[in-house]
């Protein structure tokens, strides 16, 4: 035989009838694992704190700096100024030794700037003029004044004092000296240019031990992160390949946690339908064998003249015919029901009316099985108009009532009661039977499910009485409730809305 590979679509071999199909595999993407992610986060995180923050405090410390710079420049250009000061009044004017002075110390500070201005405002020194030139007190027209900006320049004012003719000093400003900075670490010290490099030295050591530290915990917090997200994946796993019994064992009130109480839940939940499943499989083959099986036996004993082809043993086959034709129409209705095929016919109906009826149907047929049927009236009022389909309501009571006649003993009673809250219509029958285990309780609405107990008894039922009930209930946007004790009975209370919405 010949297969033909197929990407995602049919073919036919040109000449025979064999076709394949293939479906296209996906290829996986390459993705970094969810630890990886995470680390990588933290330390992006870190990085990006940690640029900001020295990018920050870089620019607060340069202020802080400059600041600094322009004191010093201030204390120093004030200084020389005193001391030129302190000439001056000894020469009596700007002497050549005085310029001389200026052009030495100016010499001493190759990158700042600075420049002598007189009284009259002729440049008698700059050392941005053709190197260090001095300015004679005859060279007052070559005065040149660079541009300067106004944060990197500082000034002082020479003064000198004489006494007038009064007897009193007087003051009187002589020149001006000006420095500017022409590089920024001029008038640092030594120290002070150490401990910027230090100072920023330490924010880049910082701003790395902090992105080490963000991976390091990025690491610990991924894997304390990854570490229930693995078991949740594996237990996952186990239970997609048909280990129902895996278990993530993870609880909390945090997302993971719940994540992992749901996990649970549901793979218990998915155990349990899985055996529902498979005895409901055994217990469909169960009903339908029954039947079967008995006209079977029947109809090979009549073509083996061991039985008589008579109205009795006839009558043997049609009572099997009818059990077996009530099963199918009972499976067919919950199916119905189930799908929402079956319309509701909804209505008023006086609810104690309709209970008051069944009972008095079904009293003779109670006596003749010898149980007691009672009726219970809580409403205290003499009407209860509920918005229901009556058929579907009376069919459902009639499956609670039929449920508590098959195992409930001889000289036992069941007793129908009809209640009401704010919202809802109860009806409740009581029986005084063999009751339900409590593991078999959540189990009581599966289709032909009974209990071990119940299938001892003879008078065994369909199995799915009580699942259509419960069918009939969800259409009415209704409840259903059992409590049962073993030994002592078991009471089904309906809780149908009294208005309806559709």
């Amino acid at each position: 035989m010949a297969f033909h590979v197929s990407h995602g679509s049919r073919e036919e071999a040109a000449d025979s009838n064999v076709s394949s199909y293939n479906t296209i595999k996906r290829q996986p993407r390459s993705t970094l694992k969810y630890s990886t992610r995470m680390t990588l986060a933290f330390a992006l995180t870190a990085v990006m704190t940690a640029v900001v923050l020295s990018i920050v405090l870089a620019i607060v410390w340069e202020q802080q700096f400059q600041s600094y710079t322009r004191e010093n420049m201030q204390r120093m250009v004030r200084q020389m100024a005193d001391t030129l000061e302190q000439q001056y009044n000894d020469e009596g004017q700007w002497s050549d030794g005085i310029l001389e002075y200026v052009k030495t110390t100016s010499g001493s500070m190759s990158e700042v700037g600075m420049r002598l201005v007189d009284d009259s405002g002729a440049v008698l020194f700059d050392n941005t003029i053709g190197g260090l030139v001095s300015k004679t007190q005859g060279a007052q027209g070559q005065n040149r004044i660079l541009p300067l900006q106004e944060d990197s320049v500082v000034s002082a004012e020479i003064v000198t004092r004489s006494i007038t003719e009064d007897g009193e000093e007087a003051d009187a400003v002589v020149g001006t000296l000006t420095f500017w900075s022409v590089g920024s670490d001029v008038f640092l010290t030594k120290s002070d240019t150490q401990f910027r490099t230090s100072s920023y030295g330490a924010i880049v050591t910082a701003a790395s031990m902090a992105v080490v530290f963000a991976c390091v915990i990025g690491v610990f917090v991924a894997r304390a992160l990854t570490k229930p997200i693995k078991r949740i994946t594996t237990t996952a796993s186990q239970i997609r390949n048909g280990d129902l019994t895996a278990r993530t064992d993870i609880a909390g009130t945090d997302e993971i946690g719940r994540l992992g109480e749901t996990i649970d839940d549901m793979a218990t939940t998915l155990e349990r339908d899985i055996k529902l499943e498979h005895r409901l499989t055994s217990d469909v083959a169960h009903e339908l064998r029954t039947p079967l099986m008995a006209m079977q036996a029947t109809v090979e004993a009549m073509q083996d003249g061991v039985l008589p082809a008579d109205q009795d043993t006839l009558a043997t086959v049609a009572v099997e015919v009818r059990r077996l034709s009530r099963l199918v129409d009972a499976m067919l209705r919950l199916s119905r029901m189930e799908n929402g095929t079956t319309p509701l016919q909804i209505e008023k109906c006086d609810v104690l009316e309709l209970a008051t009826d069944l009972v008095a149907a079904h009293s003779q047929l109670f006596l003749d099985n010898g149980i007691t049927l009672d009726y219970v009236n809580d409403t205290s009022g003499n009407s209860l108009v509920a918005e229901v389909d009556p058929d579907l309501v009376r069919e459902a009571v009639v499956n609670l009532l039929s449920n508590a006649m098959r195992y409930t003993s001889e000289r036992g009673t069941v007793t129908v009661r009809v209640a009401r809250d704010r919202r809802n219509a109860l009806i409740s029958v009581q029986d005084t039977g063999m009751g339900i285990a409590k593991e078999d309780i959540p189990r009581v609405f599966s289709r032909f499910w009974r209990s071990d107990a119940s299938r001892e008894r003879v008078a065994g039922g369909l199995g799915v009485g009580l699942s259509l009930t419960k069918e009939i209930v969800d259409r009415h946007n209704g409840t259903i409730s059992v409590d049962s004790e073993e030994g002592v009975g078991t009471t089904f209370t309906l809780h149908l809305p009294l208005v309806h919405r559709g």
